[in-house]
């Protein structure tokens, strides 16, 4: 899974967003180091709404101009945990042979 997939996502795990809150919601979820620009947002959730991981929640007009709320679907739910859980078995795989597992290597 790719990165901005899997942070778009993350970010839809708390509820419904729109694309602007999605945006804001990255950095924090990354701890700021990463930033998704509008292009490949749109362009992500044009393809997890096709792969059925998304879906729209609700649409509403705000000041003139359509905000598209999304959330995550029950197989998005699915994908986005077993990722999660990939990913945390490789980075204990990682820990384990720096020896830091438990405590900072010496």
């Amino acid at each position: 899974m790719q990165e901005a997939t899997f942070l778009i996502l993350t970010a839809l795990a708390d509820g419904s967003q729109h694309g602007y809150g999605i945006i804001t919601d990255v950095p924090e979820t990354r701890g700021g180091g990463v930033r998704l620009r509008p292009g490949t947002l749109y362009t992500a959730l044009d393809r997890l709404s096709a792969d059925e991981l998304i879906a729209v929640d609700r649409e509403e007009v705000v000041d003139g101009r359509l905000r598209r709320y999304y959330r995550l679907t029950p197989a998005g739910t699915r994908r986005l945990a077993v990722e999660a859980a990939r990913l945390q078995a490789h980075a204990a795989a990682a820990l384990r042979r720096l020896n830091l597992e438990g405590g900072m290597a010496t």
